[in-house]
């Protein structure tokens, strides 16, 4: 039989708090909770999983109603493999995007942290190198695009 625990067992092999745990069931972002005989929650390793997922698409900049969609439609069953490939396929799209800014922004830093050390080591303001830029499109997007999550 698969173990089974209770969500400040969950709480503890996940490193979330029970607060968290909580909250990720209230918003509907936890499917198939047992509950035992004293109407407590009950637990298994399917949830650890699940967690971490719903954890990663949040991290990552997906909006709790997307979420939610998701997790509607793993509920609905089979039927619906093709639409959560589909949500999970744009989301992965949204991310390699969101990669490819903050790639941007490390080589921006990078460069004015080089920029201080040469002018650390020499005593002399070095020249200012410019540093490749985001394209048209990239620039265009939404500021909220660029917020971490």
């Amino acid at each position: 039989m698969a173990e089974t625990f209770m969500i400040g067992q969950l709480a503890a092999r996940t490193g979330r708090s029970v607060h968290t745990i909580r909250w990720y069931e209230a918003q509907g972002l936890i499917p198939g909770v047992a509950r035992d005989g004293g109407r407590r929650r009950v637990y298994g390793e399917l949830h650890i999983s699940w967690l971490d997922l719903m954890d990663r698409l949040r991290r990552t900049g997906m909006s709790i109603a997307e979420m939610r969609e998701y997790t509607a439609l793993v509920k609905q069953g089979s039927s619906t493999l093709a639409r959560r490939q589909a949500l999970l396929s744009a989301h992965r799209e949204q991310v390699k995007d969101m990669i490819a800014e903050w790639q941007l922004a490390l080589k921006l830093l990078d460069s004015k942290i080089d920029f201080y050390d040469e002018w650390v080591a020499s005593g002399k303001r070095p020249a200012v190198k410019l540093v490749e830029r985001a394209g048209a499109a990239a620039r265009a997007r939404p500021r909220e695009k660029l917020r971490r999550p």
